[in-house]
């Protein structure tokens, strides 16, 4: 199913936790709501960014919406009503990514190229905690328990803050290009990075691991154009699959165990620039100003 009605570039895509909506945003600033099941209809259109909306993150309740935008800003939204809950300001430059934590207190962290990691508790208007790296910052993801916040930047590397000792507990190094898009598998024990070095890597990051290198796969296939593009992945609800977005406006999704390709989806007429996965419905946001909402059987597969 075509799903248009933004008019700029899509950016972002996600699922409610809950699985019933779906929220896109993108260059025009606003915020699309959609039914995920039976009539996919655009039932709620929110606007209040006065720059480009580069990510959007449902609270884990889904009464709630965070986006990051390139107005410096950070903003939670109710869900329902569409009205901005806050507006939080604390970066100096574009926010690229925002995460939300999935247990334990309810925290925001944003990511963004003023190089700063910011670590937000939503009943307070100021951050409760900053760290500051040495680069752009343009991917982040909060670890399933709360405690640790992973930031990817411009320069590869995938650092994982500790939010107790506040230092950085360990580094995943193995992409050599700017880290796009980062996610946290429904488990918790694996994370996925996509990097402009045209490579998907799967990363070991329980707290503790006895592996040498905490790198576990690299997934080849899917191409960055020369639009530099943060392409986002996701992992599928079984997390026995990965998909991502690519520049040769196709929608790639691996087999994790055997490391193959097993779909890619054309459709798009741009770069398609995130993926999200509710059941066993895929959904991809573009370039080309619009989204695709499709039934992906990966029984068939196994």
């Amino acid at each position: 199913m075509l799903l248009s009605g933004h008019t700029g570039e899509v950016l972002s895509c996600a699922f409610s936790p809950d699985g019933r909506h779906l929220a896109s945003a993108g260059f025009d600033k606003s915020i699309l709501l959609w039914n995920a099941y039976g009539d996919v209809r655009n039932y709620c259109a929110i606007t209040g960014h006065t720059g480009p909306i580069v990510q959007v993150q449902w609270s884990r309740d889904s009464a709630r919406l965070f986006s990051a935008s390139a107005d410096a800003s950070v903003a939670m939204w109710d869900a329902e009503t569409g009205e901005r809950v806050r507006r939080l300001k604390g970066h100096t430059g574009v926010v690229n990514s925002c995460s939300a934590s999935r247990r334990g207190p309810e925290l925001l962290a944003s990511a963004a190229d003023d190089s700063a990691l910011l670590i937000w508790d939503l009943r307070q208007k100021a951050p409760v905690k900053t760290f500051k790296g040495m680069v752009p910052l343009t991917a982040v993801a909060f670890s399933l328990d709360g405690g640790t916040v992973l930031a990817g930047g411009i320069d590869g590397d995938i650092k994982a803050w500790d939010l107790r000792q506040d230092a950085v507990s360990f580094t995943l190094e193995s992409h050599e290009d700017v880290v796009t898009g980062l996610r946290l598998s429904p488990e918790g024990d694996r994370l996925v990075s996509n990097a402009m070095d045209n490579k998907v890597c799967i990363w070991d990051v329980k707290p503790f691991t006895i592996t040498p290198t905490r790198l576990i796969k690299t997934l080849q296939g899917a191409p960055h154009g020369f639009e530099k593009n943060l392409i986002r992945p996701c992992w599928s609800p079984d997390s026995q699959f990965v998909a991502t977005g690519s520049g040769d406006r196709s929608v790639v999704v691996w087999d994790v165990s055997s490391e193959s390709i097993v779909y890619k989806l054309p459709g798009h007429k741009g770069c398609v620039n995130d993926v999200d996965w509710s059941d066993a419905i895929l959904a991809s946001a573009s370039s080309d100003k619009t989204l695709f909402v499709g039934e992906l059987n990966t029984s068939e597969v196994i």
